[in-house]
């Protein structure tokens, strides 16, 4: 499945990243602390979280994450947009809260499971 994909299945607004879409989502992961974001998700997961500030680009990027959705249609400061833009990295909305949107995501065959 790829960021295009679940974009069409779950009805995300694009905020950044528009040319990184055909990425392939190597599975999810969901938290709002960064340092656990760093410590514990994998290169090519999409990532799930309610900040908007522009520290999550940096870790996506530094994680070579395949995109970042905001949930509860929180809107992205216009710092973070900007940046998103520059790293090439996509930042998605969604209407709906962390917990429902991961449950739909995990439905569609994507996993928080990642090979250590």
């Amino acid at each position: 499945m790829t960021v295009f994909d679940i974009i069409n299945l779950f009805g995300l607004q694009v905020k950044a990243g528009r040319d990184q879409l055909h990425q392939a989502i190597t599975g999810g992961y969901a938290s709002d602390l960064l340092s656990d974001v760093i410590a514990h998700s994998q290169k090519g997961n999409i990532w799930v979280t309610i900040q908007t500030h522009p520290n999550i680009v940096a870790v996506a990027a530094m994680k070579e994450l395949a995109g970042i959705i905001l949930t509860g249609g929180r809107e992205p400061d216009k710092e973070t947009v900007h940046k998103a833009q520059e790293e090439g990295i996509p930042l998605l909305v969604s209407p709906l809260f962390t917990f429902e949107l991961v449950g739909q995501l995990y439905e569609k065959g994507i996993s928080g499971m990642n090979p250590c």
